[in-house]
């Protein structure tokens, strides 16, 4: 049964996701690849969590059984206490690439599910106004991907997801692709659409500083299968400089922590960004 939208009948006091004992083994010609092992995660609304390890540990796996396009082999992932089935619009994805329909503009591609929600052809103009002036995209609202730089389709990716009324913003290492200014530019104005929301975000990572500048929480994936290492709290007030003692300080903390997982794994070691 598809998942449905779950935040008008939310229970109090639960997590808004909830992975129990969760595993994942994929069959192969070669034997069976155990992808994921008893995976044991909570996230509260409005939290900010950050998967972060090298490739191979199962993080996008991970995210995607979240996202409801893969079912776990055992265990368990609940949104509210309610089994993720299937996709559904309490669970919106941006990947790294950006996955826009290539005919529509960019209001017609952040209009489309309030279009298939069947809402009001105003309440469906008023949202995408909205969202694409969140994102600053207003001017560009009849332009097609195509025209579009990569930082500005990661945007109207973005904004597709808050104009379909998601819970949690999924996010499989989106701006991995980009310039190192256009990445910082992004990291900002997602952190103020964050805090703007109460969006809940998982967010996909192989570099300690991304992890650091922007999650409330790192959970440290290793491989071989993937497994949680350590799950770390971060204190450091927002906005967070890069260059402060206390911002290196725990990106030092985090890549050692790393660097000592991926010591047991060699075959993804180059895979780490620290």
């Amino acid at each position: 049964m598809p998942s449905t939208n779950t935040s008008a009948q939310a229970p109090s006091g639960l997590p808004i996701l909830s992975i129990e004992g969760l595993e994942k083994v994929f069959p192969s010609a070669d034997g069976d690849v155990h992808a994921l092992e008893n995976i044991n995660l909570e996230v509260r609304k409005g939290e900010f969590v950050c998967l972060l390890g090298a490739s191979g540990c199962g993080k996008s796996t991970l995210l995607r059984i979240v996202g409801g396009f893969e079912n776990p082999s055992d265990g368990s992932a609940k949104i509210y206490g309610t089994p993720i089935e299937s996709p559904g619009p309490d669970r919106g994805v941006v990947f790294q690439d950006y996955a826009l329909f290539p005919w529509l503009t960019v209001a017609e591609n952040i209009s489309f599910g309030p279009k298939h929600r069947g809402l009001a052809k105003s309440e469906i103009k008023e949202t995408s106004q909205k969202y694409m002036q969140m994102v600053g995209l207003t001017q560009f609202a009849g332009k097609y991907p195509n025209t579009l730089s990569g930082g500005m389709k990661q945007r109207v990716a973005i904004a597709r997801v808050l104009a379909n009324d998601a819970e949690i913003l999924l996010m499989d290492e989106p701006f991995a692709a980009l310039d190192a200014l256009t990445r910082a530019k992004l990291q900002e104005e997602l952190l103020e659409i964050w805090e703007r929301t109460n969006l809940t975000v998982i967010f996909v990572t192989h570099s300690v500083e991304e992890a650091v500048i922007l999650s409330d929480r790192i959970v440290v994936m290793g491989a071989g299968p993937g497994h949680i290492e350590s799950d770390i709290s971060l204190n450091l007030p927002r906005p967070r400089d890069p260059s402060s003692i206390e911002f290196n300080d725990l990106r030092r903390d985090v890549s050692n922590q790393l660097r000592r997982h991926i010591a047991a794994a060699p075959k993804v070691r180059d895979a780490i960004d620290a």
